[in-house]
């Protein structure tokens, strides 16, 4: 086990009508707030309104900015900065999912810097401050509501990008699972493929020694595994939508479940290349990917997915070799994302080779991607014409 430090600041406020605690939560950080939103959901289901009551109550006075893309766009956080600096806005409050998340963290962080926003995006610049900001989640998937991670596109260029900061974490995100019974089943699947690629990405580790951290990984798998599909098939499930609530927050928090770890990452680099370019859904690009790099790595340590077919799947030993269980779970993996309904191949998306080359030497700008075994340019494109 690696030597670490971790710290989250995020207050979590859970559970079954919390929006109600929005206005006592939001009046210490200030009067004039931005209000960011997606496509309009939050209208049709009546929340939007029970937010502006809120909102209201405390007298703020409140600024929107609405049409957050799922892909959220670079355009759109430079609108929101704009309309920050125009108005002095004190304070950003995101409701909605990881893409209204992540577009207001930058917009945050943006309004605090002189330069173009993208340099945080290019490493060009270190973030040093940012306007306080606060979230009601409204999808379970990124775990961006507890940590201070943020991924934009850059459209013109094509680019897909993402920062960390500890500036950027909200003070307080709002999680109430009803929010979510009203999320259509496809974003449904890709918010539960996301969950678990977030602790793929953790688990999958050449580090030793470090029994507590898997057991962690392995329970938020097995979890969502159990919930998944009667979330699906009962979408007001209370249980099953707060399970994968939870678990989409524990996977991806600033690391609590991978303290001493090193992490990958690199699928998450391979998908943000496609969607750059075909603005396909995160997390169907990572039902894609993720299996094809699992094929790909697995032979770097075998044991360990050995260890993730027996102890998530359930697949029993008996005379298979290390290699024959690290495939079956490898086929697991695959056959859980087909039966919920995530595709399994660009070519759903009519992707094809066009752009293969190109994805490949933009995942590898900065360097070789991934821990687990590190890629360049030529393993990725191998991964990505597995994938088609």
């Amino acid at each position: 086990m690696h030597s670490f430090t971790f710290q989250n600041p995020t207050k979590i406020v859970f559970g079954k009508g919390t929006v109600s605690q929005l206005g006592s939560l939001t009046e210490p950080f200030g009067k004039t707030v931005l209000l960011v939103y997606g496509s309009g959901s939050i209208k049709r289901t009546g929340l939007h309104d029970e937010v502006m009551n809120q909102l209201q109550s405390i007298g703020a006075a409140v600024v929107e900015l609405a049409g957050i893309e799922p892909n959220p766009r670079l355009s759109s956080v430079k609108r929101g900065i704009e309309l920050c600096r125009e108005h002095n806005v004190d304070f950003v409050l995101a409701v909605g999912g990881g893409s209204v998340l992540d577009a207001s963290k930058a917009i945050a962080a943006g309004v605090r810097y002189d330069g173009d926003v993208w340099d945080f995006f290019m490493h060009k610049a270190v973030i040093r401050d940012a306007l306080p900001m606060g979230a009601i989640l409204t999808l379970s998937a990124t775990g961006s509501e507890m940590n201070g991670n943020s991924v934009v596109s850059n459209w013109e260029t094509k680019q897909k990008r993402s920062f960390g900061s500890q500036h950027t974490y909200p003070r307080f995100s709002i999680l109430d699972p009803t929010l979510t019974f009203s999320v259509p089943r496809d974003q449904t699947v890709n918010g539960i493929v996301d969950i678990m690629s977030h602790v793929f990405e953790q688990y999958f580790s050449l580090t030793a020694d470090v029994p507590l951290q898997e057991r962690l990984c392995e329970s938020i798998l097995q979890t969502v595994i159990e919930n998944a599909e009667t979330a699906l098939d009962k979408p007001d499930d209370y249980a099953a939508r707060a399970n994968l609530m939870l678990c989409g927050t524990l996977a991806l928090n600033g690391g609590l479940i991978s303290v001493g770890m090193a992490n990958d990452w690199a699928s998450h680099g391979i998908e943000h290349e496609i969607s750059a370019i075909y603005d396909i859904p995160h997390g169907a690009g990572l039902s894609i990917v993720f299996p094809n790099w699992m094929k790909y790595v697995y032979n770097e340590r075998v044991e360990r997915f050995a260890q993730y077919a027996e102890r998530v799947w359930g697949i029993e030993r008996g005379s298979k070799s290390d290699e024959d269980m690290a495939l079956a779970g490898i086929s697991a993996t695959r056959a859980f994302f087909t039966r919920i309904g995530a595709p399994a191949t660009l070519s759903f998306y009519d992707i094809g080779e066009e752009h293969l080359d190109v994805m490949a030497r933009e995942a590898v700008l900065f360097g070789p991607l991934g821990n687990f075994k590190k890629l360049n340019q030529e393993d990725v494109k191998e991964i990505l014409t597995m994938a088609l």
